[in-house]
């Protein structure tokens, strides 16, 4: 058995949970969540009721199909995706259990995290905290969208550093590649603002465990939204739309980066899936209108109909910033289940991702050999072009 945790930052003192199992250290928050899986379980700050329907068996009524029917769909679902979809690799870590010849799991570290108006104060919290994940056997820390700077058009230009200028000038990315380095872990860098000559890029860095950036990521889909009377928004007042996708190979896997407002568009997700992700990580700020409605059933959206993980990770609500995030940062499986989560505070979630439930899920589910590629195709553009 092996058991999820939760790392919360809170001024309570710490309570020691212990087991034949496991030992550890679980300092209480409010409204923290976490919800059994298939190969952990979890000790939540409270009983929270979700629906089972997903694994309810039913009987259901299907007409006949006729085997010709049958074959021409098959075939047809290999041209659902221009060009072919490519298989996921096979994830470098590997280790063997009781249960299965082979299995692909690690764990996964999402710290929500308070952003002032401090640069340096932003940049030790988040060291600070990727050290605390890495303490409790995490092998990659998601950070949330624009951690080192308020969430704001007047403070992205002052904000801004010149990643490609080099770490003398890139604060924000020198902390990161280091801690990588000294910890070796993965990090999905959430994301800061980004000067390129004279344009600005809302921008996550990917960092491998040798402190290398491996890939950059600038958010394609800007958070352009007027809701009269609740919110009003134009990030391209200030910031330039980033014009490619990115899916990185890591020590944790292949992985699809999307940040924030992309996660509205399914297409870059199906896109990533593709690819061959096993993973996409969205760190996203939501807000106190869209966040409620939207946030957690995007994520699923996004999980169940790729059937691959989803990690998000957003700041802490700060009530009295300019602009006030929802939080909520959540890991989804790849049958739209919610693994772990949280609510608005500062905390940093740890949970177990395991890819062999990529390919149950998928065989359970066999959508990708049902797509009818006679009808809709998804079209990668910059695959295609560079063919």
């Amino acid at each position: 058995m092996r058991v999820g945790q939760v790392l919360l930052s809170s001024s309570l003192s710490s309570i020691t949970l212990q087991s034949s199992v496991t030992r550890f250290i679980l300092r209480p928050a409010p409204s923290v969540r976490l919800f059994p899986h298939h190969r952990s379980y979890f000790i939540a700050k409270r009983t929270t009721t979700r629906s089972d329907s997903l694994y309810h068996k039913s009987i259901r009524t299907t007409p006949k199909v006729s085997a010709s029917a049958s074959i021409s769909s098959m075939a047809s679902s290999e041209q659902a995706r221009v060009p072919p979809a490519l298989q996921s690799p096979i994830p470098p870590i590997t280790k063997a259990n009781f249960f299965f010849d082979y299995d692909f799991f690690f764990k996964i570290g999402l710290c929500q995290l308070k952003v002032t108006a401090d640069k340096e104060r932003n940049i030790q919290h988040v060291r600070t905290a990727i050290e605390e994940a890495v303490e409790k056997g995490v092998k990659l820390v998601v950070l949330p969208e624009i951690w080192n700077s308020p969430y704001s058009n007047d403070s992205f230009p002052v904000y801004a550093e010149d990643i490609d200028a080099g770490f003398d000038v890139s604060p924000s990315t020198a902390m990161l590649s280091e801690i990588a380095n000294r910890l070796k872990v993965t990090i999905v860098g959430g994301s800061i603002p980004e000067r390129s000559g004279d344009k600005l890029y809302n921008t996550c860095c990917v960092f491998g465990p040798d402190g290398k950036l491996k890939a950059k990521h600038r958010k394609i889909h800007l958070f352009d939204i007027d809701i009269p009377g609740k919110i009003t928004f134009k990030e391209s007042k200030t910031l330039t739309a980033g014009e490619t996708p990115t899916v990185v190979d890591t020590e944790v896997g292949r992985i699809g980066i999307g940040i924030c407002y992309d996660i509205r568009f399914q297409e870059l997700a199906m896109l990533y899936a593709a690819r061959g992700a096993h993973l996409i990580c969205y760190p996203g700020a939501f807000n106190m209108t869209t966040g409620p409605l939207h946030w957690e059933l995007l994520q699923r959206a996004r999980a169940v109909d790729n059937q691959l993980y989803v990690a998000t990770c957003s700041p802490a609500r700060d009530a009295d910033a300019g602009y006030v995030a929802w939080g909520h940062s959540t890991l989804i499986g790849p049958f739209g289940e919610v693994i772990a989560t949280t609510e608005h505070d500062e905390a940093i979630i740890i949970s177990e991702i395991d890819y062999s439930q990529i390919e149950l899920r998928r065989a359970n589910l066999p959508l990708e050999k049902q797509r009818r590629g006679d009808l809709y195709q998804l079209v990668d553009v910059e695959r295609l072009n560079s063919q």
